[in-house]
């Protein structure tokens, strides 16, 4: 009689309350690839194994995986970089107000805020909020994103059109609350990953990258 060999136990991905989080990943399987994965989100998922892994190995992380699709990884990267800005928000939310920064402002560069009908000035604190939101709307969106796994030509051109207005909310940090930038890019090096992104896909131009001695 054939003997059936039994498939190896799935490692459960789903953690008990109170894990602390230096043993959060622990038991977490490392993939070679996105296509490794057996999950419907699987580029997000080796994203976010590369960034515990290497946080500041910016070039690695930015780089195309084995068998990716370099326009979903650029996705999944804004994606991320939405996601991973809301931490800089938080940090900025003492210092940065109506009352401090009553203009969104990055040096001498000021910018309008896009998320009404008509662009009007917003306090900083409120644009960035603003430009967050409406980055992840935009992410988001089905009509100009309808598949996480394909990307066609108008999702594309969405792209630089984020990260230019991603890059405001560094550039506002580092200008007018550097030491607010400076605590949150020695423990996360988001600016670092995300200057090595826009350049390695074209997305911003290099004159127009604010921040020169990061």
């Amino acid at each position: 009689m054939e003997q059936m060999t039994a498939a190896p136990p799935r490692i459960p991905q789903r953690k008990n309350p109170g894990t602390r989080y230096e043993d959060l990943y622990q038991s977490y399987v490392t993939y070679a690839s996105p296509d490794a994965i057996e999950a419907p989100f699987m580029y997000q998922e080796y994203l976010q194994q590369l960034i515990r892994a290497s946080p500041a190995d910016p070039e690695a992380l930015v780089a195309v995986p084995p068998n990716g699709d370099p326009l979903v990884w650029q996705y999944e990267h804004l994606r991320q970089f939405c996601l991973e800005l809301t931490g800089l928000v938080v940090a900025l939310h003492d210092e940065c107000s109506d009352q401090s920064c009553p203009e969104m402002k990055a040096n001498e560069w000021q910018y309008l805020c896009a998320a009404h009908p008509t662009p009007k000035n917003c306090c900083a604190f409120d644009y960035i909020v603003h430009t967050i939101d409406g980055a992840c709307g935009l992410l988001n969106n089905p009509k100009f994103f309808p598949s996480r796994v394909s990307m066609g030509t108008p999702a594309v051109q969405q792209f630089g059109n984020i990260a230019r207005r991603l890059y405001r909310v560094f550039a506002h940090a580092y200008f007018h609350h550097r030491a607010v930038f400076d605590r949150y890019e020695a423990a996360s090096h988001l600016y670092a990953r995300f200057v090595a992104f826009i350049l390695k896909y074209d997305l911003m131009d290099k004159d127009t990258i604010l921040i020169k001695d990061q």
